[in-house]
């Protein structure tokens, strides 16, 4: 399923753009959204996957293999740094998020020669990073396994946001244009922000987190919670470039989700894409 060497920064997008889609593809399918009819399944060890694929009879699932490829070409040229699948009740309340965060590197792997193992001097072993992404995406199947039921009448649809200081002011990968929503959007209940897991190689960084209702948590494991959440969420305020602080009640910058003071200040727009098309509703 995933490349077993990661020592060039095109087998690197390859590894981001897999893991991307297999996230989404559990997401969805563990989740309901979709009939069996648009999965194929593939296996990571023991673990069954199902992975979304163009399922014509499925219009909903064709349009999110869409959205994938066109988050695929912007991941191809760095300009995305977070890409946000947010599970809604009307166009403005939230009931479930997952997001993504993209960091790229311009760091070049040095092998140590010396070594019978071939580890990298200044990089990442391949061998550690397929054990990650294998863990990623366990513990995201292992959460998604966990959490309670939606509500039926739900709607799901993406974004994208940009770094600005490399990304045209007028790209955007097929599928999107600008975004028209007013940009906060608010969380129906009490959000719990969850952290599933990160993947990093000489080239990128791939962050998971998914913030859902706290009544759905079940028996997920409690070093997933991210405390102190806040209930309100702005697509625009999102500083990319942020490190994560530990801890704080104020910014969590991979869940999107500001305090009341945060969302006030004034902060520089970040360019953010939507689906052309509009939206999907409901489950099958």
């Amino acid at each position: 399923l995933f490349p077993n060497k990661i020592t060039t920064e095109q087998q690197s997008v390859v590894l981001v753009k897999k893991l991307l889609a297999t996230s989404i593809s559990c997401i969805t399918y563990m989740r309901g959204l979709f009939p069996e009819s648009s999965y194929g399944t593939r296996y990571l060890d023991d673990l069954c996957l199902k992975i979304l694929r163009e399922d014509k009879s499925c219009l909903g699932s064709l349009q999110i293999v869409k959205w994938i490829q066109g988050c695929f070409h912007a991941l191809e040229r760095q300009y995305t740094c977070f890409f946000s699948s947010p599970l809604s009740l009307n166009l403005q309340t939230v009931t479930e998020l997952y997001q993504f965060k993209f960091k790229y590197k311009n760091e070049v792997p040095q092998m140590d020669i010396g070594s019978n193992q071939m580890n990298f001097v200044n990089g990442v072993c391949s061998k550690d990073i397929k054990e990650a992404s294998r863990l990623l995406i366990r513990k995201l199947y292992l959460l998604m396994q966990n959490l309670g039921p939606l509500p039926n009448d739900i709607t799901l649809t993406m974004k994208l946001l940009y770094y600005n200081d490399v990304t045209p002011q007028d790209y955007q990968p097929p599928g999107f244009r600008d975004d028209g929503s007013p940009g906060d959007l608010l969380f129906d209940g009490d959000p719990v922000n969850l952290r599933v897991g990160s993947v990093s190689t000489s080239f990128h960084l791939m962050k998971v987190r998914v913030t859902t209702e706290k009544k759905r948590m079940g028996t997920v494991e409690s070093n997933l919670i991210q405390k102190n959440g806040p209930t309100e969420i702005s697509h625009q305020g999102l500083d990319c470039d942020e490190e994560e602080e530990e801890g704080t009640t104020e910014i969590n910058y991979l869940n999107l989700a500001f305090s009341q003071e945060e969302v006030t200040r004034p902060k520089k727009k970040r360019k953010v894409s939507e689906p052309e098309k509009l939206l999907l509703e409901g489950r099958k």
